[in-house]
């Protein structure tokens, strides 16, 4: 497995100027283009769904936690190492996608998401081509059974969506109904149904703050679910979560999101 591990998520609105451009309606204001789109999206499903398609989701957050795996005296260890957001809240959606990608291409690690593949992948993937961005590594990585873009091997990719899942086989939960069942913190007070209004109300830092706590939901997650493959023992689990206590007791002064995710956090 890779040394590097990276779980992360994504908050987008729609790309005010993409909606203009496929709908041929160059005067509206953003708000307007946006709705516009979703009516678009809501009539060319024949009103079953308003979600607008991957190309046209502009990222406005990348958030994620590096852990990283080491050896120990019996068997894997799982120590945290960061949990933050990509660039500042002034950073351009091309700047996000310079850092993540640049995490690609220089430590390429195993990737650990909920839903990553049918969402935040794509959108990654298309706002790149959008901005003219390349990432060799991401399709030189691994081999033709274990790669980037491999859906049923784990190595490169945990969608954490898919593996629980069996790939469909029973029912896609949400990440709120998984951590719920499993007594972990999920969804706190905001959902991803908020992000654009904070987004054109200026709230960058809280889709910002907001993100990192989906991550951290997401990580706790992954863990959980390394101890039931047998990829961490009982105390190298109890470990790797004492020591994401232990960190984010230590981030919480100056980030006062991550207090009230440790204070929901009942385990």
């Amino acid at each position: 497995m890779r040394r590097d591990v990276i779980v992360f998520d994504i908050e987008t609105v729609v790309d005010a100027d993409a909606a203009r451009r496929l709908l041929h309606l160059p005067d509206l204001t953003d708000s307007e283009a946006r709705d516009a789109l979703s009516d678009y999206f809501l009539e060319k499903t024949e009103g079953r769904n308003d979600f607008p398609r991957q190309p046209f989701h502009q990222i406005v957050a990348i958030s994620y936690g590096h852990l990283i795996r080491e050896p120990g005296e019996q068997g894997q260890e799982m120590v945290i190492r960061q949990l933050a957001s990509g660039g500042s809240k002034a950073s351009s959606e091309k700047e996000l996608l310079e850092g993540f990608l640049q995490l690609i291409e220089t430590r390429a690690p195993q990737l650990v998401s909920f839903n990553g593949r049918g969402f935040d992948v794509p959108v990654l993937k298309y706002r790149a081509m959008a901005h003219g961005l390349a990432c060799p590594r991401w399709f030189r990585e691994g081999d033709k059974w274990n790669n980037y873009d491999t859906r049923y091997s784990p190595t490169y990719h945990c969608d954490l969506l898919e593996v629980l899942s069996d790939f469909g086989a029973s029912a896609r939960c949400s990440m709120d109904e998984v951590a719920a069942s499993l007594n972990l913190p999920g969804k706190l007070d905001t959902s991803g149904g908020e992000v654009r209004e904070m987004f054109e109300s200026g709230q960058i830092d809280a889709i910002r703050n907001y993100c990192e706590t989906d991550v951290l939901s997401t990580m706790l997650i992954f863990l959980r679910h390394q101890l039931f493959t047998g990829a961490l023992s009982t105390g190298a689990y109890q470990r790797a979560s004492l020591g994401i206590r232990h960190y984010l007791e230590g981030e919480c002064g100056e980030r006062p999101h991550l207090n009230e995710y440790l204070q929901a956090w009942a385990e």
